[in-house]
């Protein structure tokens, strides 16, 4: 039977309008149309239009349907998943609200009836530079109490780090200490973060319909009927990467250089794929066929056994399985965890067990074939073995080349990581890969991630200030051939370390020709080897601090890229120091000037 207005307060043309619309509807549809009204009208008018005291008091509170969904993102991962599941919601009748948590008013925070925090784990279990700001804000004093607030927490993280999603860990015990309620149970993320992402979307839209009176099979009607009517051309992304042509494989240094830091040329062709300077590009490796040989007979298993290796029941041999599926280089937590099930030997027992101090340690720069040599004698079969496996991450690299100067093509900058532990050669699985198996004319798999929080000021006329020694160079190559391609007018500084002069200029003739024709307007370089002291770029930054504050009052975007754990660390002090002292600040009020030029995306970092 269809729904009819009948004896109503509306006029006979509203009465028709309305009989006409109602029955096109769907069920989520309607959910959404009755909390609008709700929301919009708190108290209930009768058929006169006049307001009871009666009806003012008996007026049904309306339930919020505004969820707000803040992302703390370095790399883009974080706020990718925070946009689709805002999508998702949308698409299920909901309001929601995204935003980095950079530009959300923490004063609103006390407003907020839903709150979904999707959160990254940087560094040594570091907030992402964008949620700096708010991470402080909550966990001082500022921070109100939040009793009508209910939240979930998404924590992206890599289990092989100490101190795994700990950035949504602090997020999730301090908004509940703050009084908030969980909507649904914070999800603990790995690398291979899609599906328990799904999984913990799918919990909250169900916890979300529960409160607003609406069934989990109703919240996903919209979103079943939007996936169905999606564009059915194939795109390639970090589930589905494509399978590309190798152009070029040169090795960028000279002879003599104790590095090896491969340029790659790689074709897009075909892929539908584009980027901007600051993306990165992800690559799916494949595992040393030596290491995956030695592995394989240390267990005595047989290369040719079927094993299933996801969910769905997809199978393939062992030996292509620890190829190129599962990750066999770095010893995680987890892992320990696992594999104490399958050896009685009580050193691993105590290794793996909670709060063990030599845990660290013994992780530290070992693979999957010490775990097996050193703690057997062992009792899985092959099956059993690649269960306690993750999943192969993919490897970014930040691009080094424009896609509007070079279309169809990406270019890479990869430094060959080899070095010995524990007695043993080892070497980078990704970055050997395509240093010594790699030619021109193989095809490897890769997605683009973008960055928005690594990119060009809008402004072409706004300086640019790009920091990045080594193979932190690559994507201020790229800013310097999207300049030049667009013929941007603003001042251009490149700041670039390395070891010696002579072999590791990385892009020397480029460099020079761009400063030669004004799109870069000047150069500092710092080869550490090449003088009795160690010179590194941050020490060419106090050479300049005079300059560099006044291109910094001037409106410059200062841009870090390379290792956080030294050389970013350092140059962010150094940064602080010249503000400091060129400005006449306290260390205080020049943090405050750096935090504002964050705010205003005039500092960003692309650190690994």
């Amino acid at each position: 039977m269809q729904l009819q207005v009948i004896n109503s307060p509306f006029n006979q043309e509203q009465t028709e309008l309305l009989n006409r619309l109602l029955p096109t509807l769907s069920d989520s549809q309607k959910v959404w149309l009755s909390g609008y009204l709700a929301a919009s009208q708190a108290v209930v008018i009768g058929t006169s239009g006049e307001q009871t005291a009666e009806q003012i008091v008996t007026a049904p509170q309306p339930v919020s349907k505004v969820v707000t969904i803040l992302y703390g993102s370095q790399t883009g991962n974080a706020q990718r998943l925070a946009e689709g599941a805002g999508k998702k919601l949308e698409a299920s009748g909901y309001k929601a609200e995204v935003m980095s948590m950079n530009d959300f008013k923490p004063n609103n925070l006390k407003k907020l009836n839903n709150l979904l925090i999707v959160v990254s784990t940087h560094g040594e279990g570091d907030p992402p530079d964008n949620a700096l700001s708010f991470h402080e804000f909550l966990h001082g004093r500022r921070a109100p109490k939040l009793e009508n607030l209910q939240f979930s927490v998404l924590a992206l993280g890599d289990s092989s780090y100490e101190f795994f999603c700990e950035t949504g860990k602090q997020f999730d015990a301090r908004l509940e200490e703050l009084g908030g309620t969980r909507l649904y149970p914070r999800f603990d993320c790995d690398l291979d973060y899609d599906e328990p992402a799904a999984e913990w979307l799918q919990g909250v839209l169900s916890s979300l319909g529960e409160t607003h009176g609406q069934s989990a099979s109703a919240a996903g009607t919209s979103s079943q009927h939007a996936a169905v009517t999606q564009p059915t051309e194939v795109e390639y992304s970090r589930t589905n990467p494509f399978r590309a042509e190798v152009l070029a494989n040169i090795n960028l240094n000279g002879r003599g250089s104790n590095k090896e830091t491969r340029h790659l040329e790689i074709s897009l062709e075909g892929s539908g794929l584009s980027y901007k300077p600051g993306d990165s590009l992800g690559i799916i490796p494949e595992n040393d066929p030596e290491l995956v040989h030695e592995l394989i007979g240390e267990l005595a298993f047989n290369p040719d056994e079927t094993v299933i290796v996801n969910k769905q029941g997809d199978g393939m041999s062992l030996k292509q399985a620890l190829s190129t599926y599962f990750e066999i280089t770095v010893l995680t937590k987890p892992l320990l965890e696992k594999a104490v099930k399958f050896t009685e030997n009580q050193q691993l027992h105590e290794l793996a067990a909670p709060g063990s101090e030599g845990q660290k340690a013994y992780m530290e720069g070992r693979d999957l074939l010490d775990l097996v040599r050193d703690f057997g004698p062992w009792s899985f079969s092959a099956q059993e073995f690649v269960s306690i496996l993750r999943k192969m991450p993919a490897r970014l690299y930040s691009i080094a080349s424009s896609f509007e100067a070079n279309p169809d093509e990406v270019h890479l900058t990869i430094g060959t990581v080899r070095y010995e532990a524990h007695g043993r050669d080892r070497k980078g699985v990704c970055s050997v890969m395509c240093a010594e198996r790699l030619q021109p004319g193989d095809t490897v798999l890769v997605y683009v991630q973008h960055n928005p929080n690594f990119k060009l000021p809008e402004n072409p006329e706004t300086p640019v200030i790009m920091v990045g020694p080594g193979t932190g160079v690559a994507p201020f190559r790229a800013f310097m051939q999207e300049r030049e391609e667009s013929g941007a007018e603003g001042k251009a500084w490149m700041i670039f370390g390395d070891q010696h002069f002579v072999t590791d200029f990385l892009y020397q003739i480029e460099w020079q020709k761009w400063l030669k024709e004004g799109v870069l307007t000047r150069m500092d370089v710092a080869f550490s080897r090449d003088t009795s002291e160690k010179v590194y770029v941050q020490h060419r930054m106090l050479e300049q601090s005079k300059e560099l504050f006044k291109w910094l009052e001037e409106g410059a975007a200062f841009y870090i890229c390379g290792d956080e754990k030294n050389m970013a660390h350092d140059v962010h002090h150094t940064l602080l120091e010249i503000i400091a002292s060129e400005g006449g600040m306290s260390l205080d009020r020049a943090e405050e000037y750096l935090a504002a030029m964050q705010q205003q995306k005039r500092y960003q970092r692309d650190v690994y």
